[in-house]
């Protein structure tokens, strides 16, 4: 069994005057100082426990080079305590309680719960691009087309955390958050991707109808790839009540949009079009 032991004062002191001297492995690069005062307040806080310290220290750091004079001050520390016990493991519990907060806040349509979850991240050092992610697989699954505005939307604001970094690309998730807590919502999309999904594994690769299939030879034309096939903007409407599926699967329905936003019109569009395939599908038979 081995036994921990508490580094004392001049032990801990030493690694950290390391930890900012190392520009390789530590916090050189910043090229931050450490006020006598700030040392003993960090000495003092860590109680001999390196990780506390060495954690500290980093978020203190991180601070002070923001500043104009780069040191490391007693507010500074008091500032990085109060974030670092905000922390949370990025492979723990926690991690995936707060993701799953932030994602069913902007479903529920709560900017101000939906914000609250992103800074709570924000200040536990979670990656902002990680966020933004989740952000824009949120905008296609849970806005889809009642806004198709919002995946614009969440990949600029990844493209922008990217360009920018932290802190600044705090204001452009904080704008992309709030975007999509207040858009319309609708998952038509994606339930219809699922169901659709479940439909090719169980039917496998049914045969493309000939008149879909192309036809860049003399035999494949002989064949009848792509006989009788109607170019939709040739036609009135630029539609064409044509057949577009597997014969196994003609008339089969998956995508079914809702009333929220702009999917309203997607709706009364797909219903004007489905009920002319319906009439073309009865003269056929």
């Amino acid at each position: 069994m081995l036994t921990l032991e508490s580094l004392d004062r001049d032990a801990l002191s030493r690694l950290v005057d390391r930890a900012l001297a190392d520009e390789p492995r530590g916090l050189g690069v910043l090229r931050v100082t450490l006020a006598d005062d700030a040392r003993d307040m960090l000495l003092g806080h860590a109680q001999g426990d390196a990780r506390v310290a060495l954690g500290t220290l980093e978020i203190a750091a991180e601070i002070a080079a923001r500043a104009q004079d780069r040191t490391i001050t007693i507010e500074r520390i008091a500032e990085a305590a109060q974030r670092r016990a905000l922390r949370y493991d990025r492979q723990g519990e926690e991690h995936y309680n707060v993701i799953s907060a932030f994602i069913k806040s902007m479903r529920g349509s709560d900017p101000d719960a939906a914000l609250y979850w992103l800074v709570r991240m924000l200040e536990a050092g979670e990656d902002p691009l990680f966020i933004a992610r989740r952000m824009v697989i949120f905008a296609a699954e849970d806005v889809g087309n009642a806004d198709p505005r919002a995946l614009q939307v969440a990949v600029s604001v990844k493209d922008a955390v990217h360009f920018v970094g932290l802190p600044e690309g705090r204001i452009p998730l904080a704008q992309g958050v709030t975007y999509l807590a207040t858009a319309p919502k609708s998952n038509a999309s994606y339930a219809a991707l699922n169901a659709v999904t479940e439909e090719v594994r169980a039917s496998g690769t049914l045969p493309v109808p000939l008149h879909l299939r192309n036809a860049p030879t003399g035999l494949m034309k002989s064949l009848g790839y792509g006989e009788a096939y109607r170019y939709p903007h040739a036609e009135p409407g630029h539609f064409v009540a044509e057949e577009y599926m597997p014969e196994q699967l003609v008339g089969r329905r998956w995508y079914e949009p809702g009333e929220q936003g702009e999917e309203r019109d997607v709706a009364q569009r797909l219903a004007s079009w489905r009920a002319e395939q319906d009439k073309a599908r009865s003269r056929r038979r």
